[in-house]
């Protein structure tokens, strides 16, 4: 222990070791065992810690990792069912399923419903929904994200359009009449890649009427509007994206565009947004603006979702500690300071506090609160093995921005993606 603890400190700075020796709730450990990603969030957290400490007489062993080392030392421990770790920091809609289905992540149902002041009722229903396996809570959602229109104010008024598009059906006009009108200017610009593509692509999925999987637990990917959603998509792109469009583009190279001044319309997630604000990184952080996602056929459906979330491990020893720790970091009033900081909340409360969104821009705060109302609450299939589903899924989009027939290639990829489904089963 005192090596590990060494350790910690030397690479967190923090004197945060000692406590107690193990045992279970009765006789539990005073020092809580915290393994977290390498984020803004939790850099802000390490500073507010030893208030924690003072008030609780804990002390906290942070294990700081960065997030393919994260998932390795999961896979070791969780799977040894080590009680090394008491509260993790987790990818719900990446590592959720496989977590709550292996029994890794304690229900923490009780706990969320018996701490009054803390308010459980606060947290928005669709992060909820992504921390929630089979009715059971199993994780408190801390970092939240939507997919919004980002859009360049100055080309907007050049083509004499007084608002930015509120229909996915203008965004496509709007998009062809600036792309004609400037030259070496894209109308849109997204992300293209196989599998980066699939999370942006959701919302033009839910906002045409479809989903990855059906109530049942089907395959829908070769659903009539997941069909349409796909031709759109990738025809956009096709039709109005940048010229000799690669089909291996994540966000930072569609982000690069825009920032560029080479796009006018890009449909992105809202935690990125300070890349396209910041002059310096964007040549067009004067001009940039905020909208809803526009609606389709079935209305504006972007996902919301928790990119991050807290959970304590099943096979801790040191629960009942390791719960105080989520209830003080998940607070009102560290939910509120992370807030202040540019770190996207699951909580609404903070979305209607004028001082909590000061920092951001006016127009993506009410494309935020927009999104929070009729959000989704996944924005890739909910699976185990995730990277192959959005693999298999991924392919129609591909296909689509390079000419392809993207029905026929929507049946492929139904194909594969139920005989990932049933091998889950």
């Amino acid at each position: 222990m005192i090596g590990t603890c060494l350790a910690v400190v030397a690479a967190v700075g923090l004197s945060a070791c000692g406590g107690g020796s193990g045992g279970g709730d009765s006789a539990a450990s005073t020092t809580v065992r915290v393994t977290l990603a390498n984020h803004v969030w939790t850099e802000n957290l390490k500073k507010a810690l030893p208030e924690f400490e003072k008030q609780t007489g804990l002390k906290v062993e942070i294990t700081q990792l960065g997030e393919d080392q994260l998932s390795d030392q999961y896979n070791v421990k969780l799977n040894a069912a080590s009680s090394d770790i008491d509260v993790m920091m987790y990818r719900p809609l990446q590592e959720g399923k496989l977590f709550a289905k292996n029994k890794y992540l304690a229900d923490l149902s009780d706990k969320v419903k018996s701490s009054k002041d803390w308010n459980f009722a606060d947290f928005q229903a669709a992060p909820v929904q992504a921390t929630t396996y089979k009715d059971k809570v199993v994780g408190v959602p801390i970092i939240t994200e939507r997919e919004v229109l980002y859009y360049r104010k100055d080309l907007l008024q050049k083509a004499g359009l007084t608002s930015p598009p509120k229909t996915l059906d203008e965004l496509k006009t709007a998009a062809a009449t600036i792309q004609a009108a400037n030259s070496g200017v894209a109308g849109f610009v997204a992300r293209t890649g196989k599998s980066p593509a699939v999370t942006q692509f959701s919302s033009f999925l839910y906002s045409f009427g479809g989903d990855f999987v059906d109530d049942s637990g089907k395959a829908t990917v070769n659903a009539d509007a997941a069909k349409k959603a796909y031709a759109f998509y990738g025809g956009l792109l096709k039709d109005s994206g940048p010229a000799n469009v690669s089909t291996d583009m994540s966000w930072p190279q569609a982000m690069a565009i825009f920032t560029q001044g080479k796009a006018a319309f890009y449909t992105e997630a809202d935690s990125l947004y300070k890349n396209a604000t910041d002059p310096a990184k964007s040549k067009v952080s004067d001009t940039v603006g905020f909208a809803p996602f526009p609606a389709g056929p079935a209305g504006s459906k972007p996902y919301n979702i928790p990119s991050w979330a807290l959970g304590i491990n099943d096979a801790s020893k040191n629960q009942t500690n390791a719960w105080k720790f989520i209830e003080w970091a998940t607070s009102p009033q560290q939910t509120l300071t992370q807030q202040k900081a540019g770190v996207p909340s699951a909580r609404a409360s903070v979305w209607s506090n004028a001082e909590a969104t000061a920092t951001y821009p006016k127009d993506l705060v009410e494309a935020i609160a927009a999104s929070n109302k009729d959000g989704v609450a996944h924005d890739r299939p909910l699976v185990v093995k995730v990277a192959q589903a959005r693999e298999a899924v991924g392919q129609p989009i591909v296909d689509a921005i390079t000419g392809k027939d993207p029905a026929a290639s929507a049946d492929a990829a139904n194909t594969a993606f139920q005989k990932l489904l049933d091998e889950e089963k």
